[in-house]
């Protein structure tokens, strides 16, 4: 069954924006849920690229099927999907990819005083934007929507302006937490509710889902 040899491009993470070379601009992304999502993938026994913007010590898989490419930066993640999404059959951007990043980089320290510093920031690549721009008709891109109000209409507008195949949508009370409840929309599909489970359960229903669309 051709399912069950997809080749997963995974992100996970929050991307560090560095303002110089101690400092720099991110958020509270743990990464759980793309490693989650990772080790299901291979459970289901599905060849994986994970690209991660964090290092998770429990992720402990040693399988043929799993490389993993350690990146920092938004600019760094896009090259790295941009290098592996012709060989992907299903893109999952599950990382929390900074939307801004400064214009520019301070190469030494940036010494404290007492006037204000203002941080010029530059608008990032939208990664998940390209990958529905340049998905092949075999292809599946899932996105994520982290949202505070209008939770699905919201997702609903990115699945559609990003020509997604997959949405799921949270709220910021599921960064680091072990267990969230998420909803999940087809473009072709309703909205489901999956309710308040650990990441790893989350993780598994949706590599079901993608198995299902491809």
């Amino acid at each position: 069954m051709k399912s069950n040899r997809l080749h997963f491009l995974i992100t996970a993470g929050g991307t560090r924006e560095y303002i110089d070379p101690v400092r720099f601009i991110s958020n509270a992304s743990s990464g759980k849920m793309g490693y989650s999502l990772a080790q299901a993938a291979i459970k289901a026994g599905h060849r994986v690229t994970l690209v991660t913007a964090v290092k998770n010590p429990q992720f402990k898989i040693k399988n043929s099927k799993l490389k993993i490419k350690e990146t920092v930066s938004a600019e760094e993640m896009f090259k790295a999907v941009k290098t592996h999404f012709s060989k992907c059959d299903c893109l999952i951007m599950a990382a929390a990819v900074a939307d801004y990043t400064p214009i520019k980089k301070s190469k030494i320290k940036i010494k404290k005083s007492g006037r204000n510093y203002i941080i010029k920031l530059k608008p990032t690549v939208d990664i998940l934007k390209w990958a529905g721009k340049n998905k092949k008709k075999n292809q599946i891109v899932v996105g994520f929507a982290l949202e505070d109000k209008n939770l699905r209409n919201n997702a609903d507008k990115k699945l559609k302006d990003k020509n997604l195949d997959m949405i799921i949508a949270n709220s910021p009370a599921s960064i680091g937490a072990e267990k969230t409840a998420v909803h999940i929309k087809t473009a072709a599909g309703k909205w489901i509710k999956m309710p308040t489970a650990g990441k790893k359960a989350i993780a598994a229903g949706i590599i079901c889902l993608a198995e299902s669309l491809y």
